[in-house]
């Protein structure tokens, strides 16, 4: 349910309406928009009469929400969520974008790349410490070792760093080391994870499950921010389809929806959703044009020797050409890179 208050509204007649409303045993979210206040209503909201809200002389509207998303729900808050990420936004006019290998090899690979990125204007570097595989006789990543050489890139150029968490074991260390901790798409619907990550004050990039449905996608940023981490970045990667000539599918059409349906971000990982380098270009190109806020793309020095996803990772020389085209695309669509 949302309460729209008039505009004006004193104060102190909000906080009066939200102890009423948590007098029940509902919890109460305040967006302040444009020139008007609203308050989200999580919880069981069958106990509360809409016409008792409405007959408020300060309560301009009662909405129910029919979508079991609330916090991330498009209703709830109009204006497009913008996450701060040291000096860069995530969200807003200006595109978003992370690059860097998939996982971390060495110093000097990861220093080097994330030197070549900086001088490019990259949002952040992604590297991968801790590595989901699905054999696990597959490198699974220099896991601390590789955290504290992305720690290392960050001092060398001053970028914010992007890696993958794999238990709540390591939140501490995550929350600490990390600046946008990102969660993979097996662990989409690790609920025990979510709700830790929700108690942190940290950036969260979520990624879509394998199969996910775009309502269980978001129902996982419920997960988060139900705890109250509202810095949720969406992330399609590709779904699994009937389709065999690429990793997976990109669902292009996920990021309008999401636009629709939530005032989050969303960007896209061109790299995962084909698995080809060849296509991260077009891809990248039609995720901006279609009105994604960002780009997360596996940039590496030497694809042919890298010790995992090389098939799907560009060069720091393609992914600068890349940007070229994209710096024409951006204006079309009232964006700035």
């Amino acid at each position: 349910m949302i309460v729209i208050l008039k505009q004006g509204t004193p104060t102190e007649e909000i906080e009066k309406l939200v102890g009423i409303i948590k007098n029940l045993g509902l919890d109460a979210k305040i967006t302040e928009g444009t020139g008007k206040t609203v308050i989200g209503l999580v919880g069981d909201t069958t106990i509360l009469d809409g016409k008792k809200l409405q007959a408020n002389k300060y309560v301009e509207k009662v909405m129910t929400v029919q979508e079991p998303f609330k916090r991330a729900n498009r209703r709830f808050k109009q204006e497009d969520t913008i996450i701060q990420v040291g000096d860069k936004k995530i969200g807003g006019n200006t595109l978003t974008i992370i690059a860097g290998p998939c996982s971390v090899e060495s110093e000097e690979q990861i220093v080097g790349i994330a030197k070549s990125l900086k001088a490019t204007g990259v949002t952040a570097l992604r590297g991968g410490a801790f590595k989901p595989r699905t054999s696990p006789y597959s490198f699974q990543g220099l896991e601390l070792e590789g955290l504290e050489l992305l720690k290392i890139a960050r001092a060398e150029t001053g970028l914010a760093i992007v890696t993958e968490i794999m238990s709540t074991n390591l939140i501490d260390v995550f929350e600490r080391d990390v600046d946008i901790i990102q969660v993979g798409a097996r662990n989409m619907q690790n609920f025990d994870l979510l709700k830790q990550l929700g108690k942190l004050n940290k950036p969260i990039l979520l990624k879509r499950g394998l199969s996910a449905t775009i309502e269980e996608w978001i129902m996982s940023a419920e997960y988060i921010m139900s705890g109250g981490n509202d810095n949720v970045i969406l992330c399609e990667r590709g779904i699994r389809t009937i389709e065999t000539y690429t990793r997976n599918t990109l669902d292009i059409s996920a990021i309008p929806i999401v636009k629709k349906l939530s005032h989050l971000p969303i960007i896209v990982d061109p790299s995962h959703a084909a698995g080809l380098a060849w296509m991260v270009d077009p891809l990248s190109r039609a995720a901006i044009a279609t009105g994604a806020d960002g780009l997360i793309i596996e940039v590496h020095n030497d694809p042919a020797c890298a010790l995992c996803d090389g098939q799907q990772s560009i060069t720091p020389e393609e992914y600068k050409e890349l940007l070229d085209k994209l710096k024409i695309i951006a204006p079309v669509v009232e964006r700035e890179l």
